[in-house]
């Protein structure tokens, strides 16, 4: 009976804690790091039970972990300081892509060789009282103002409103998707780089969690097993690719395949770390742009984990 209950504890110590991860949207190559950590068995080894979940609605996730339903969500930095100004109680524990996305974008036979050129024209984007902002703040910068130019929202048909020609430009297009998405339909596109055009640069996915739950040891083992995750495509990106689409076969396709080239460079080496200064600048600019109303202490937002 002794040994029965040793053998029973032994197992009880080694058995994995289930952990929620919800996804920023349905399952793609930003995501990669994830899939092929799971594969590899990198959470298995420090006890995790990972489940990943792609939301139903892609605003859902932070609130779903502000609301403790989940212990961490696939987000974005942007969001992050905006959902924290409205008082959700989220911190970014991890990057998972490490730069921009975002960008604006022409048909590559445009007419619309720099920004300065979209006076007059028509620009689609999908997220008012953000996207229109960071568009006002670019066109600032080269010397026109929102009101010069018809902004047209195209929902989350940003390609097909730019391919049909219904809009001149898009904004809140991707470098890796809509880009590649264009290309393969035949209608190239041109994109103008956001952090090239007085934007400060920013993480475009990061993770966050519940500020009660920052002390929870899992959070660390996840961080750890997401960076071998990371490691491990860096070194075998073509096995990574194979880890990655074992888990829907329907995910291999021409798409996913040059996003994956395209974002491979972009995940964050080191998911952990924090960028104090980048944070406290782009933080910086949402005040001057009136999208936050106050800054809050950094360590009450975005920390890296003991």
């Amino acid at each position: 009976m002794t040994v029965l209950w040793c053998l029973a504890a032994i197992n009880a110590s080694h058995a994995e804690e289930k952990f929620t991860v919800l996804l920023d949207w349905y399952v793609n190559p930003d995501h990669g790091p994830l899939y092929v950590a799971d594969a590899q068995g990198f959470f298995e080894e420090v006890g995790l039970d990972v489940e990943l979940i792609a939301p139903a609605n892609p605003n859902d996730p932070p609130k779903l972990v502000a609301a403790k339903k989940a212990q961490v969500a696939i987000s974005y930095q942007p969001q992050l300081h905006l959902q924290v100004d409205q008082g959700l109680p989220l911190v970014r524990i991890g990057t998972l892509v490490a730069t921009p996305l975002n960008c604006i974008v022409v048909l590559a036979d445009s007419e619309i060789n720099q920004i300065s050129d979209l006076k007059d024209r028509k620009v689609g984007y999908s997220v008012a009282g953000f996207e229109d902002a960071l568009l006002a703040s670019v066109l600032e910068e080269n010397g026109l103002t929102i009101d010069e130019v018809t902004l047209i929202n195209v929902n989350f048909s940003l390609s097909p409103a730019l391919m049909s020609k219904q809009v001149d430009a898009v904004i809140g297009a991707y470098r890796n998707f809509e880009i590649n998405q264009m290309d393969i339909h035949g209608v190239p596109g041109r994109a103008f780089y956001l952090e090239e055009e007085g934007i400060p640069a920013y993480d475009e996915l990061i993770i966050v969690a519940h500020q009660d739950n920052i002390a929870d040891p899992r959070m660390r083992k996840f961080i750890d097993a997401l960076e071998r995750g990371v490691q491990y495509m860096i070194n075998h990106p073509e096995l990574a690719w194979e880890d990655f689409i074992s888990y829907d076969r329907q995910l291999d396709d021409e798409l996913n395949r040059r996003a994956w080239r395209d974002t491979l460079p972009r995940f964050a080496l080191r998911p952990g770390a924090i960028d104090k200064a980048r944070y406290e600048r782009f933080a910086k600019f949402l005040l001057d742009r009136q999208l936050i109303e106050k800054i809050p202490p950094l360590s009450q937002y975005a920390i890296e984990l003991d």
